[in-house]
């Protein structure tokens, strides 16, 4: 027989050998799920928060950025809708949820 089939094909013998087995993997399944949450799901719901309490302390006169890259003024806030001011005097109402920061010459260091 080939050296790596008998390896593959080796039972572990004794009840102890497979309750240690069984710890083991969950130990490391519990870890897998420590490590996804940490570096994944934790800093995302954090960057989430960050942006909501962003959209929310929007007010008139903040120049700012869309998603989209559209550069303006908010002139209006109306609940979830906003109404900003482009360059060339236009209009355009967008969705708080479309703006993605303040633009470069709305802050000072």
């Amino acid at each position: 027989m080939n050296l790596l089939n008998i390896i593959l094909y080796a039972q572990p013998t004794g009840a102890q050998n497979a309750q240690g087995s069984m710890w083991s993997t969950l130990i490391m399944i519990v870890l897998l799920i420590l490590i996804f949450w940490l570096f994944f799901i934790r800093p995302q719901s954090k960057r989430n928060k960050e942006m909501q309490k962003f959209r929310e302390n929007l007010k008139k006169g903040d120049h700012i950025v869309t998603i989209g890259g559209i550069h303006g003024k908010i002139t209006d806030i109306d609940g979830n809708t906003v109404i900003i001011e482009t360059e060339g005097q236009g209009k355009l109402r967008i969705e708080k949820s479309s703006i993605q920061q303040y633009a470069n010459t709305n802050r000072e260091s």
